[in-house]
């Protein structure tokens, strides 16, 4: 089930990053006093009153000539209308209302969308004032906040949560396995899908981003029944396109937190950029299964070697997924097209797998015997048993006497052993360290 999608608008430094920051409890963007400092994609999931959704700060306007920085504004914006449920309007109540502010406010009411009119830099009482004149631009009651400070965040996240969509039900049934192409734009996502299908029923082109919105497409292949979903990509080019970056990211966000499974597409003949980095990495943060899925490897030269050569690669710079397995194929060819659907149905398989806590307790107390837990100032870690407590993905709770011990690396051995013994091959595998109810 896809979350609701909020996305943050406003002209350059009026402290979108910061409000971002606040919203999601994290300092993923980076904050500098001047404009156009975000210029990496940023997006991160927010919960407000038991509501999940997922936020988009669109940062990165570089500053420029007057005219030029007012187009780049409006293509901004433009592109946050189309993509968001709700959107949040971000002025300063110390520069009130500005050129550029009324340009956003005219797209943002032609659009029809939900807008919350929020005022930043209301850091005392007496700036309290200054919200008033922001009636004038049409979105009702203003929320006056402080980046800075902290305050009105909650009445700001109130007005937000208010105007989202309902959350529609997952229209497929269990055991129909969801797999989201994704991948940033002319990997040739599209064509992998008509290759899976036999069929030509996605419109293929070689001008990047040519896929306007998401598809689903149902299938049966051996009698397993699958849904397609194929991410949008974008028609915009060259530098306005460079600027648009972070929405293939953000509709990828929604293709894969409906998916059982991420095929993230790959070109063999370009090889591994960051923004693929990017996309992987929210499949994994999503906790999704995954296949590295390396296309047009037809018109990569080779020898007996490149192939390890490449998966080489991708194991190095995609460190925290190597459990994903690689599939090497030509969607235009069809060559090696054969062996995707079987990854993919082992991958959903120990995605959703779940190990009886009786072996699960046996593999754990081999790799305490192997590797003793690690000490602290005489003390020392004691694990007393895990549990398995949820399939998609593997999540497993590890009683212990002192959880703040549980160092990454001593996580990460019970993990890789689990993973010898169990294999959970293509998914992520949550491990959480608690103490055992009767020592708190």
């Amino acid at each position: 089930m896809a979350r609701p999608v909020i996305a943050i608008v406003g002209r350059p430094n009026v402290g979108k990053s910061t409000i971002f920051n606040r919203i999601i409890g994290d300092r993923l963007a980076i904050v500098e006093d001047k404009p156009g400092v975000t210029r990496d994609r940023i997006y991160g999931t927010g919960e407000w009153n038991g509501r999940k959704f997922s936020v988009i700060d669109t940062g990165g306007i570089e500053s420029g000539e007057e005219d030029t920085m007012l187009r780049l504004i409006r293509m901004q914006a433009e592109l946050a209308i189309e993509e968001a449920d709700t959107i949040i309007f971000m002025v300063d109540a110390k520069a009130g209302i500005t050129n550029a502010d009324e340009e956003v406010s005219q797209m943002l009411y032609r659009s029809g969308k939900p807008v919350v009119l929020a005022v930043n830099k209301v850091d005392n009482l007496q700036r309290l004032d200054d919200i008033y004149e922001f009636y004038a631009l049409g979105f009702g009651d203003p929320v006056g906040i402080s980046g800075a400070h902290g305050t009105g965040i909650g009445d700001l996240l109130d007005a937000v949560v208010s105007k989202l969509p309902e959350l529609t039900e997952e229209e497929y049934d269990e055991d129909v396995i969801k797999v989201a192409l994704i991948g940033r734009p002319n990997v040739g996502k599209s064509s992998l899908v008509n290759a899976i299908l036999g069929e030509d029923r996605v419109i293929v082109s070689d001008v990047a981003g040519t896929t306007r919105d998401a598809i689903d497409t149902p299938f049966e292949h051996d009698g397993q029944r699958y849904v397609l979903i194929d991410t949008a990509g974008m028609r915009k080019r060259g530098k306005v396109y460079e600027s648009t970056e972070k929405y293939s990211v953000m509709r990828a966000m929604k293709a894969i937190e409906r998916a059982d499974v991420a095929l993230i597409v790959l070109n063999g003949e370009e090889g591994i950029i960051e923004q693929d980095k990017h996309i992987a990495g929210y499949a994994h943060e999503n906790g999704k299964a995954a296949v590295f899925v390396v296309n047009k490897w037809d018109v990569v030269e080779k020898d007996d070697k490149t192939m390890q050569h490449f998966t080489n690669e991708i194991r190095e710079q995609f460190l925290f997924m190597t459990y994903a397995p690689v599939v090497f194929l030509s969607a235009k060819t069809k060559s090696r097209l054969n062996r995707l659907l079987p990854v993919v149905n082992r991958v959903a398989e120990q995605h959703a797998m779940r190990v009886p806590t009786h072996l699960l307790n046996e593999v754990i107390a081999d790799a305490v015997a192997v590797t003793p837990p690690p000490t602290d100032k005489g003390r020392r870690l004691r694990v007393n048993y895990a549990t398995q407590v949820a399939v998609k993905p593997p999540t497993i709770l590890i009683f212990v006497n002192e959880p703040e011990m549980m160092h990454f690396s001593y996580e990460r051995y019970l993990e890789n052993k689990i993973r010898a013994a169990f294999e959970f091959e293509g998914t992520p595998l949550r491990l959480y360290a608690r103490r055992k109810a009767d020592q708190e």
